[in-house]
């Protein structure tokens, strides 16, 4: 399972590698015209190490949050690695004692897991971001904060 799920990030991330053609072993040198590097990391925002869940066989789920000016997330985690991708927009997210970071279109990431956290639009127009939960059956892509 995890040696899948792996696999499955590589894909999402491995654009760097590919760019760069510095014969990093994918083989894949030469075989795309133009590639532009959007994420490269074994860590996510906050610097937690990337941990697949086990609990299940592998389960990728994808989807783009829109949010208007001014909405929130409300407090919550996840179970599973994140990787995020701002099409359109800006968001800040609250890390409490980790900070706040914003992010503009064209930023990737991959979010905070075991964390909470809260997002918000504080820009002019909605935020629309691609998100891929990598994560596997049984395990919470959210976490809600208990009130």
């Amino acid at each position: 399972m995890k040696i899948w799920a792996a696999a499955v990030i590589c894909m999402v991330m491995a654009g760097s590698a590919w760019a760069e053609g510095s014969g990093s072993g994918t083989g894949l040198q030469g075989d795309y015209d133009k590639v532009t590097p959007l994420l490269d990391t074994s860590r996510n925002i906050i610097g937690e190490t990337l941990v697949y869940p086990d609990s299940g066989a592998a389960k990728v789920t994808s989807l783009i949050v829109t949010m208007e000016p001014g909405e929130t997330t409300g407090w919550h985690k996840h179970g599973v690695p994140i990787y995020g991708y701002i099409l359109e927009g800006q968001v800040t997210i609250d890390y409490g004692v980790h900070g706040k970071r914003s992010y503009q279109a064209g930023a990737a990431f991959m979010e905070a897991m075991d964390n909470w956290h809260d997002a918000l639009n504080d820009g002019d127009g909605p935020v629309r971001i691609l998100v891929v939960f990598m994560g596997a059956e049984g395990a919470q892509n959210v976490i809600r904060k208990p009130e």
